[in-house]
């Protein structure tokens, strides 16, 4: 066994039990930062496999963007836990089995993938493939072929982060807020008024004598 194959072993052995926790995690924070996790080891194995576009671009967009997303949206809920567990054993077997309906479905289509045995390429066409850039080829068929597909994209991308702002900035009633827009219009004037009023002098503190006090007693 090689080093390659070595570093497969260890990247899929760690993105497994990554992948795991991601499901049986209770903190919701937890999960998602071992969701980061697998996304960098899947990464790792592109990057074994010579897919560098694939690899940088799961890390910059999942790991950069969506998971930094997921965890400021569960940090924003605040997230009662109690309640999200009441539901777990009364979803688990319709959960469970769909579950194992994707996994039998992938085990079938990757066992057919492996049961083909590889063509062999000629010489001249390994060398022609060892020239050609990956990011350049996926640079091509992005910008030329489908290039309206990847606008429609970019605008759902843009209306989704507007919306997500436009959801962060609502106004609570049960919140105080202040407009920074008015404090900076504010002049002194506003801030502090002179009021004239008359003198109030008071009544004078009359001492009562001792004998008068002893009668009182």
């Amino acid at each position: 066994m090689d080093a390659k194959t070595g570093l497969f072993y260890v990247f899929a052995a760690v993105l497994l039990f990554a992948a795991f926790r991601v499901i049986t995690a209770r903190n919701p924070v937890h999960a998602a930062l071992y969701l980061v996790l697998a996304f960098f080891q899947a990464a790792a194995v592109w990057i074994l496999l010579k897919a560098e576009f694939l690899a940088i671009t799961l890390v910059l967009v999942y790991v950069g963007a969506v998971m930094v997303l997921f965890l400021f949206v569960v940090m924003m809920l605040d997230i009662n836990l109690d309640s999200v567990r009441k539901g777990f054993w009364k979803h688990f077997p319709l959960a469970g089995t769909v579950g194992a309906i994707i996994a039998l479905e992938m085990s079938y289509v990757l066992m057919g993938g492996f049961r083909e045995p590889p063509k062999l390429a000629s010489s001249a066409a390994g060398q022609l493939a060892a020239q050609v850039s990956n990011t350049k080829e996926l640079g091509k068929l992005l910008y030329s072929e489908y290039l309206y597909p990847l606008e429609i994209a970019a605008v759902i991308l843009l209306v989704a982060m507007v919306a997500a702002i436009a959801m962060t900035l609502r106004q609570r009633k049960d919140s105080r807020n202040t407009n920074p827009s008015e404090q900076v219009r504010v002049k002194a004037a506003d801030r502090l008024r002179l009021v004239k009023m008359k003198p109030v002098v008071a009544a004078p503190v009359v001492p009562v004598p001792a004998a008068a006090e002893e009668k009182q007693s």
